[in-house]
């Protein structure tokens, strides 16, 4: 909702001091300058800590990762900020239902057909085919294009987010090949992000006009009439603000604020379930019932023909003859003591990492470490042989000797 406020200035006339005001017109509350504070808040951090998880073989992504204090702290500050942003959608969704459902404000952020017409001018008016730029309204096309593609982006991201976040459930209703599917479409939405940022917003809001409104809440009647003409006619003839009497909004309110609070509790639920959802851990079978063993009250009689030779058994693959030192040539690089998951020592291999065990004995395909290594992209990436052994390792139990 716009309100108009004035600011006195000194002018000269006839040398004489005189007083003039500078109308200035209110577009942004305080909480919508919060939400956009935070929303950039978030962005940054997740693109600082995330494009380097995509880049890792880079020196540049190394070494950010290193000032962010190795690849696991890194990718928890990636986690949290990404709650951050997923919790800011949230209040954004229920502040927007109040402000359409109770105060009654207009879609205008919803495009339209005057959008086109107004990109088609502009870009008319940008070749010197056009003599005038087109006059917009409260959000011009650009505004609108930049809100809706950083709400499809957040969905985006959202969704193959949980994706990686959690594999081995995503796994569970979906074929194992969306998992790098998502891995890719999760790392090309950032790089998108990241670009149409750099090039399109700075451009549009820093350097073609600096548009503080976000900062201050307010634009002057003169940047007014540059960005938003329509809306400033709206506004002079008294039409651009619907006013609602006290009984109205509470009677609206007493109807919203229950709708809106099961509304935001689903939602909550929903990203509640989102960070604790995977299962790292698989319970362990029951522990097989001893039995007596089996002694004869007289010794066997000795065989009268020498016994017919059987072939010897199969050596069983073993952490310190196969899957050590196999982990020591492929990952000792990057887990060894600095990424919060070892395979130095067989016990540390079994501890995980501080999101828990990625080795489940008897259970190759609950272990994250055969997940991981079956999306093919991993740096550290075992061969087809390789992997079939460490899963035949891991169904027998991940013997270490």
């Amino acid at each position: 909702m716009s309100t108009t406020t004035t600011q006195p200035q000194q002018i000269a006339e006839e040398g004489q001091p005189a007083v003039r005001t500078t109308r200035t017109y209110r577009r942004f509350a305080l909480s919508q300058q919060i939400e956009h504070g935070l929303v950039i808040l978030a962005f940054v951090t997740l693109a600082l800590t995330g494009l380097p998880q995509k880049y890792a073989g880079a020196a540049w992504a190394e070494a950010m990762i290193g000032l962010f204090g190795g690849i696991e702290r890194t990718r928890l500050i990636h986690h949290y900020t990404a709650i951050l942003l997923m919790l800011e959608a949230v209040y954004h969704i229920v502040a927007v239902g109040y402000r359409v459902f109770v105060r009654h404000v207009g879609l205008t952020m919803l495009p339209s057909l005057m959008d086109v017409r107004d990109a088609w001018q502009t870009l008319l008016y940008n070749l010197g085919l056009a003599r005038q730029r087109p006059q917009m309204g409260r959000y011009t096309f650009e505004e609108k294009v930049e809100y809706w593609s950083l709400v499809w982006g957040t969905i985006i991201m959202i969704v193959t987010g949980f994706m990686m976040w959690n594999p081995i459930a995503t796994a569970r209703f979906l074929p194992g090949q969306f998992i790098p599917a998502a891995k890719a479409a999760h790392g090309g939405e950032a790089l998108l992000a990241v670009l149409a940022i750099i090039i399109w917003h700075m451009y549009h809001v820093h350097l073609r006009h600096f548009n503080k409104s976000m900062w201050t809440g307010s634009l002057t009647e003169e940047e007014m009439i540059h960005e938003h003409p329509l809306e400033l006619a709206d506004l002079k003839a008294g039409v651009a603000v619907r006013p609602v009497d006290r009984a109205t909004l509470r009677k609206r309110q007493a109807v919203y604020f229950p709708i809106a609070g099961v509304v935001a509790a689903i939602l909550l639920l929903g990203v509640y379930y989102f960070v604790t959802f995977e299962q790292t851990a698989v319970a362990t079978a029951p522990e097989a019932e001893r039995a007596p063993v089996y002694v004869p009250q007289t010794p066997t009689p000795l065989p009268t023909t020498a016994p017919t030779p059987t072939a010897a058994p199969v050596a069983r693959l073993t952490w310190v003859d196969f899957a050590g030192p196999l982990f020591q040539q492929k990952c000792s690089k990057c887990h060894g003591t600095i990424m919060g998951l070892s395979f130095a020592t067989y016990a540390d291999a079994l501890k995980g990492s501080q999101n828990g065990p990625v080795i489940v004995p008897g259970d190759a395909n609950a272990s994250k470490l055969v997940v991981v290594q079956s999306t093919g992209t991993h740096p550290g990436q075992l061969s087809g042989d390789e992997l079939a052994k460490i899963k035949e390792w891991i169904q027998q139990g991940a013997p270490e000797k």
